[in-house]
């Protein structure tokens, strides 16, 4: 099954429900770093909770998510936009613990529970916005909805889950967010509690092959509904030789210099999809020859 999101919304227009499957990027992301089987577990999560929180935003507009604990993983980063783009990574992909009491990978563990979440939404005003939230488990999802209520008063129900094979590729992931506006009666409330109760776990479901609409269709099981949206979903960077040509000149014209005395040369390796660019001597002198001569 190809990567895609639904965003829905109750016919009373008191709940706002969005299900995604990610295996497809998550497994993307796991090849790009070689992340170990948690870290997997905790980079795939959070790619899916920025795709879903992204899938809020209007055209033009992007996200990041940082979660920052006290764990051997150091941080997770991810961003991505309104057209289903995501792209994301670890700061120490090998990080790895042995499973929980539970038998499950310790996500909650290899994250740390003593940090911050931070979400930082660029809308195209000028300065973005962040807003941040204490962790309260390193899990993920619990971090954001606990996230989505504190600092954006939006009571959620949130599930991530990415299911890891043996052989350390990922298997299944996905995951929904259930958002309920100031408007929901309390008797859909108690509805979706039962029905969040029944579905189980996220990974699981989607291991067995349910679609994104199928996993709306059990969580608002007796809520009327419609599909306002689907969407594809992609590990998609936005890095480019121009980009790293840009980041080098920014640098300014004396570490320039340095560069061109030192190595000829400067090889510099993205953080989100770690691919690696090369900046030859000649363009090093040029990007030079444009800081210490800027053009009238």
């Amino acid at each position: 099954m190809a990567d895609y999101l639904v965003r829905a919304t109750s016919e009373d227009g008191g709940i706002r429900a969005l299900a995604a499957v990610t295996t497809e990027m998550a497994e993307e992301a796991r090849r790009r770093h070689d992340t170990s089987p948690t870290a997997t577990a905790a980079l795939g999560r959070t790619m899916t909770a920025t795709a879903l929180l992204g899938a809020t935003l209007k055209d033009d507009q992007s996200i990041t998510v940082r979660i920052i604990g006290d764990g051997p993983i150091g941080g997770i980063i991810a961003d991505g936009d309104s057209t289903g783009r995501v792209r994301a990574y670890v700061k120490e992909p090998h990080a790895d613990l042995p499973n929980n009491a539970q038998g499950k990978l310790d996500v909650g563990g290899v994250v740390g529970r003593d940090g911050y979440i931070h979400v930082t939404r660029d809308l195209g005003f000028g300065q973005p916005y962040t807003g941040s939230a204490p962790l309260v488990s390193g899990e993920i999802a619990e971090d954001v909805t606990n996230y989505l209520y504190v600092s954006e008063q939006v009571p959620s129900a949130t599930a991530l889950g990415v299911l890891v094979s043996r052989e350390g590729t990922v298997q299944a992931s996905g995951g929904y967010l259930l958002q309920l506006l100031p408007q929901a009666d309390d008797d859909v409330k108690a509805e979706l509690e039962r029905n969040l109760g029944l579905l189980g776990a996220v990974s699981s479901a989607v291991d067995a092959g349910l679609t994104p609409e199928d996993i709306l269709g059990r969580v608002l099981q007796g809520v009327p509904y419609h599909i306002l949206e689907t969407r594809p979903l992609r590990f998609e960077c936005t890095c480019s030789q121009e980009r790293v040509i840009g980041l080098v000149a920014s640098l300014g014209a004396d570490e320039v210099r340095s560069m061109l005395n030192e190595d000829q040369g400067a090889e510099l390796r993205c953080h989100f999809c770690n691919k690696v660019y090369q900046v030859s001597a000649d363009e090093l002198q040029q990007v030079l020859e444009r800081l210490e001569h800027p053009p009238a």
